[in-house]
């Protein structure tokens, strides 16, 4: 069976950038995702389309095909009491590096990367960590089926059913972005229009 539309396909995979591997499936636990409903990079399931199970791939894809360029509108200076539970800064949480997660205006959470300290700011960044990087895919085709009615209604994992807080179906949440394609502006808000567009 070939990797086409609305069928369920497993990967075993790695990614490199810069040199270094980024993030690779773990040994018998392949990624599967639903062909064609844009759970994954659109370029990366245009490289695989008609592969078979045992099928390899290697490619790489521009920062433009992968997750945008880089965007310095995106670094937001906030104020430190924004991280504040119980009107007590956590300070344990503002580790440069650290990845948080935080509601926008919309009340969808949004995953900041942690920038820099000062005494009353903190600069996060909520570019994607992938924005601006060449992605390089290596990997097999390890297993394809027919999704069932559930899982092209549901997801996988019940990706597709409403979730409070959050985008209403339709939108796919991946690896730290907001589900909406990287459209976060300014003051970490992702700007959806009450949809995740495609």
């Amino acid at each position: 069976m070939k990797v086409q539309n609305d069928k369920v396909v497993a990967v075993s995979y790695a990614l490199e950038v810069e040199g270094q591997i980024a993030d690779k499936s773990a040994p018998g636990a392949p990624l599967e995702y639903i062909h064609g409903t844009g759970m994954l990079l659109p370029k990366f399931e245009a490289a695989l389309q008609d592969k078979e199970p045992g099928d390899t791939f290697d490619f790489v894809l521009s920062p433009e095909d992968g997750y945008g360029k880089y965007d310095p509108s995106y670094v937001i200076a906030l104020p430190k009491t924004a991280f504040a539970i119980d009107g007590q800064v956590r300070e344990d949480l503002l580790v440069v590096g650290r990845t948080i997660p935080m509601l926008n205006q919309a009340g969808q959470v949004v995953q900041g990367t942690v920038r820099e300290v000062t005494d009353s700011t903190v600069k996060m960044d909520f570019n994607h960590p992938m924005a601006g990087k060449t992605l390089h895919f290596t990997g097999k085709v390890e297993s394809v089926r027919s999704a069932t009615e559930k899982e092209l209604t549901e997801g996988l994992h019940g990706e597709y059913l409403p979730q409070e807080g959050g985008c209403k179906g339709g939108c796919h949440k991946g690896e730290g972005d907001c589900g909406c394609n990287g459209d976060c502006k300014g003051e970490g808000d992702c700007n959806c229009d009450g949809g995740c567009q495609k």
